[in-house]
């Protein structure tokens, strides 16, 4: 039989062969590149703060596979916890963990994201406000009037933060007037306004101010983070509930540059790291800090909820406040008036919707701080 040789027939015995040939042959691995990217944070090793920005590079370092790593180092590593955004933005640092309000002495239009009481917006409501309401736009501008070449990711709803740990609870404005205060942003300006000496000193500084009488009172953060700092060693007395800072968020913050060199694959990548670090953050903060909540009481700590009163006081404060400020930087004018128009829609939303949980919680465990 003649065996046939036609041309279709010789390419596919050749296509063959070929691929004999590769599947004999040993495999080439390609090398894959790691873009490494220096962050630093803003706060303590030992803060739980720290541990949620670990949290975020870990998230972003998993997805990555290999060809992105965020090595995160604690507030002082490199610069100092407020001098943070200059280092991003010259290149010293990659990228950081903080918070926007401790930009406040470059533009003081930046405290608005997460001083004051936001018009009754809470922390994720402030936060819908920046990522659908104009917020974010507005950030942009204010970074790039300031000539700061970033990319800013916020994310991760604080909890209402307590009004302060105080040596001696006060239970009317009055009684603020000379107490040698600790807080940052636009809230310096509230405290200082209800008759407060106000020092706004980074996190890692507080406890040994307060340690040695250079402070009265200060506040931070939350149960967890303010038992980590030590404030239960040096006082005994917290005040809870506050519009001073109600509705802050945490910013994750990138060198333009770095950032825009990384394939979209990688940027896409941040972003959705960003969005899942958000949510788990808001769990991980529940858990943790009704926690430690519970184990500063078994350690003898006094929670006192702040007076009505001084929280009148406050959004008073906050009016003059925002007067004084709006006319002086219409950059804060105009972020304001968009908080203001997002505020009125979304709050009556979900004014009118939620329903009152604390009615629920006291029908089964009527409990709560003390009143002074």
């Amino acid at each position: 039989m003649t065996e046939n040789k036609s041309p279709r027939r010789r390419g596919l015995l050749k296509g063959a062969a070929v691929a004999a040939g590769a599947m004999s042959a040993p495999m080439i691995a390609t090398a894959q590149t790691t873009t490494t990217l220096r962050f630093q944070s803003t706060w303590p090793a030992k803060d739980i703060f720290h541990e949620f920005a670990n949290d975020f590079a870990a998230k972003v370092n998993a997805m990555a596979s290999g060809k992105l790593k965020i090595e995160v180092l604690p507030s002082g590593a490199v610069v100092p916890a407020f001098q943070l955004l200059e280092a991003v933005n010259k290149g010293t640092l990659d990228g950081g963990h903080g918070v926007v309000a401790y930009h406040y002495g470059k533009n003081n239009a930046l405290a608005l994201w997460g001083s004051g009481p936001a018009f009754g917006m809470d922390p994720n409501m402030v936060l819908a406000w920046h990522n659908y309401g104009g917020g974010k736009a507005l950030l942009q501008e204010i970074y790039k009037s300031l000539n700061m070449d970033v990319v800013s990711y916020l994310y991760g709803p604080m909890p209402t933060q307590p009004f302060g740990w105080f040596k001696k609870p006060v239970s009317n404005v009055a009684q603020m007037k000379g107490v040698k205060f600790r807080t940052v942003g636009l809230a310096v300006d509230m405290y200082t306004d209800m008759g407060a000496a106000v020092n706004p000193l980074p996190g890692g500084e507080i406890i040994p101010a307060l340690d040695r009488g250079l402070l009265d009172a200060a506040e931070f953060n939350n149960a967890s983070s303010d038992r980590i700092l030590g404030f239960p060693d040096v006082t005994k007395n917290c005040m809870l509930q506050s519009f001073h800072q109600s509705g802050e968020q945490f910013e994750i913050l990138f060198n333009k540059g770095k950032f825009d060199a990384l394939p979209a694959e990688l940027k896409s990548i941040i972003d959705y790291g960003v969005q899942a670090a958000s949510a788990d953050m808001s769990w991980k903060a529940i858990e943790r800090n009704s926690k430690d909540y519970i184990d500063l009481k078994k350690q003898g700590i006094k929670f006192y909820k702040t007076p009505d009163s001084i929280l009148r006081a406050q959004l008073a404060s906050w009016d003059k406040i925002m007067a004084k400020k709006s006319a002086e930087n219409p950059l804060f004018s105009k972020v304001l008036e968009s908080q203001k128009a997002y505020a009125e829609r979304a709050g009556q939303w979900q004014n009118d919707y939620m329903v009152d949980f604390k009615m629920a919680y006291n029908h089964y465990f009527a409990k709560g701080p003390k009143k002074t």
